[in-house]
């Protein structure tokens, strides 16, 4: 009866040992989870801290990004302005400018009027001698003295625009007086040349070689410092008016000179008749 005691503690002691190492296990394991529970909420925990934090680093990026944006604008916006202002200045300076030369003008063409008047007659204090011819004795007529035929005040631009508008229109003859009236009234002026050459086209014309061959030649020797093309442009026609008149080898002469004194481009059509005239 004793051993079979024994036996029995002995085997419900192998019976009870392994069911209590199981609880110990499970425990452990309850207790590993509910760790890593605790660190996967202190994980979330922190992944949420970092979305709010990144939220506010892009709602930041975005205020700095729309204020650049607007500054930029602005900057554009001005400088813009800016352009603007300085074409408007650039404009008024011209138009200034061109009413100065205007002025300039009328004031030199005033200044020349004046200086072509007659003097006033002197009125005579003494008794003029009797033994002077009856022309000469008090009372004869005096001497009369060239005056100018453009009315005083005249404005030279518009004279020398209302002969241009008759050249273009092809009303040579009327262009010519004109252009003739502006050059005995304003020599001096720059447009001088332009309206000496401007005769001569309009002679050119009308096929009056000899009167357009004496406009250009006088556009070459009384206006070497002519600016722009009209030089070399007088150059050329002289050279055509010449072969109008049969004159080749004075017509060359005159390309060859456009060619030398304005080589390039004020040229070309004088190098180009050089080369058509070249075997003739």
């Amino acid at each position: 009866m004793r051993a079979t005691g024994a036996a029995l503690l002995v085997l419900m002691a192998a019976t009870v040992s392994p069911a209590a190492a199981a609880d110990k296990t499970h425990l452990q394991l309850m207790a590993e989870i509910r760790m890593l529970q605790e660190q996967q909420q202190q994980l979330q925990g922190l992944l949420g801290s970092l979305q709010d934090t990144l939220k506010a680093v892009v709602t930041k990026l975005d205020d700095q990004s729309s204020a650049t944006r607007k500054a930029m604008a602005d900057q554009t916006l001005a400088t813009t302005n800016i352009g603007d202002n300085v074409r408007v200045l650039r404009e008024k300076t011209d138009e200034t400018n061109v009413r100065i030369s205007t002025m300039a003008q009328e004031l030199e063409a005033l200044r020349q009027t004046i200086a072509s008047q007659p003097p006033p007659p002197q009125v005579a204090t003494m008794t003029p001698p009797t033994d002077l011819p009856p022309s000469t004795a008090a009372g004869a007529a005096p001497p009369v003295q060239p005056t100018s035929t453009v009315p005083p005040g005249t404005s030279p631009q518009r004279m020398y625009e209302t002969s241009m508008d008759d050249y273009t229109a092809g009303r040579y003859d009327l262009a010519i007086q004109g252009f003739q009236g502006f050059l005995q009234a304003f020599p001096r002026l720059p447009q001088a040349a332009g309206a000496r050459y401007n005769i001569g086209m309009s002679y050119y014309n009308q096929s009056k070689w000899p009167e357009a061959q004496d406009s250009f030649l006088k556009v070459i020797n009384d206006y070497p410092q002519a600016q722009g093309t009209t030089l070399p442009d007088a150059y050329y026609k002289l050279g055509q008016t010449y072969e109008r008149m049969n004159q080749i080898a004075n017509a060359k002469k005159a390309y060859e000179a456009a060619v030398q004194k304005f080589p390039g481009p004020p040229s070309t059509l004088s190098s180009q008749s050089l080369l058509r005239l070249k075997d003739k």
